[in-house]
């Protein structure tokens, strides 16, 4: 029996979610088709192009993601929380821009009008549906996957379905999890043999970090001794003289900059605290929906655990923990043995959350209750 979204996560509080989406049959439709011998990669840069372009509009923070050959991987944040700091005008103006009554010649949606405005905002019960649809997770996939599959469709000259009915989504009750999962996500195309470094991963959210950091370049102040001695060298100097305040180097450009950087549409990964406390932090420029990071490692540490546990999946070591590793997950108290595991059976160990076994324990289902039960695996104590 299928279990309702809304008893797993609901748009009017913050989750965050791993989503994936399977093509139809598990054809390869995104990647070279065995059957046919076309490529069909082009179709990648579609949903890297869609995510970027609804990451302007949602109340909605992208976390990790990654195209592969079938299917597609995200790490998704709902943020109702943003919503609310957005007036009418603002709510109805989003949802047009998403779901355009007109375009111009480029099929680029059109500023809505006065009129198309008031269709919306004029409408209580109607406003108060958008509202709720922009931080909706449900909503974000609905859109992405129609668009996807609507584009391959008239590529091929065909109707009917693309992806394979509804999209699994496990909700994340923890930072361990966070983590796990954002690392799971990132590695996939390693661990699947297409590529062999973070910087080959092309339509992954950590290449658009590693780009970002080799960006900055020497810019920035340096990296901490301990980050520095358990880098790769390729992503060291890549990395050099970066910190995670993305938020800090977000709000040094004018909003408006023609300047770019290739991850300003995903969350920063640092969650950090300035005066005032936590709060929503609305993103500073128009690439995303807040500047609220998701975890509590810099950008620097997680791609340096990143980069080490490729190397341990990549040699078939999943018994073995090089030294590097123990001070990054000691920060996150988790078990170097059950990183590992979470690294390569994150998909297969968790159906409805994952999380800590405190977590799961404690986690129930949103309507009826129901435990969340722990994944099959043996954990270390």
């Amino acid at each position: 029996m299928r279990r309702v979204r809304a008893d797993i996560y609901r748009p009017d509080e913050i989750a965050t979610v791993h989503t994936i989406a399977t093509i139809v049959r598990k054809y390869y439709l995104l990647g070279e088709d065995l059957l046919t011998d076309i490529n069909h990669s082009h179709r990648c840069d579609w949903i890297i192009k869609q995510i970027k372009e609804q990451a302007k509009y949602f109340a909605i923070d992208v976390l990790a993601h990654a195209v592969m050959s079938n299917h597609f991987h995200s790490v998704l944040r709902s943020r109702p929380d943003i919503v609310q700091e957005w007036d009418d005008t603002e709510v109805a103006r989003r949802w047009m821009l998403l779901c355009p009554k007109r375009r111009d010649k480029e099929r680029r949606a059109m500023e809505p009008n006065e009129k198309e405005l008031d269709a919306i905002r004029n409408k209580p019960d109607k406003l108060k549906e958008i509202r709720l649809r922009l931080s909706d997770i449900s909503w974000w996939m609905r859109i992405l996957c129609q668009r996807v599959a609507r584009w391959a469709n008239i590529e091929l000259n065909e109707t009917g379905r693309f992806f394979n009915g509804r999209f699994k989504a496990v909700r994340l009750l923890d930072d361990e999890a966070v983590v796990a999962c954002m690392s799971y996500v990132d590695l996939n195309p390693i661990r699947a043999g297409v590529c062999k470094t973070l910087e080959e991963s092309k339509h992954t959210s950590v290449a658009q970090r590693v780009a970002a950091l080799k960006l900055e370049g020497p810019s920035l102040p340096p990296p901490e001794a301990e980050d520095e001695t358990s880098m790769s060298p390729s992503l060291l100097e890549q990395g050099k003289g970066s910190s995670d305040e993305e938020t800090s180097s977000e709000s040094s450009r004018e909003e408006g900059s023609e300047e770019s950087k290739p991850d300003e549409y995903l969350a920063p990964i640092e969650i950090v605290d300035v005066k005032g406390g936590e709060g929503s932090k609305p993103s500073k420029t128009k690439k995303r929906c807040s500047d609220k990071g998701s975890t509590s490692i810099c950008s620097m540490s997680y791609i340096q655990l990143l980069d080490a546990t490729a190397r341990i999946i990549k040699e078939g070591k999943t018994g073995f923990t090089p030294e590097e590793i123990p001070p990054v997950l000691e920060r996150l108290n988790v078990n170097p043995d059950l990183w590992i595991a979470y690294a390569t059976q994150f998909g297969r160990m968790f159906s409805l959350a994952a999380g800590s076994v405190q977590s799961m324990a404690q986690a129930r289902t949103l309507l009826t209750q129901q435990r969340v039960f722990c994944p099959r695996f043996k954990r270390s104590s």
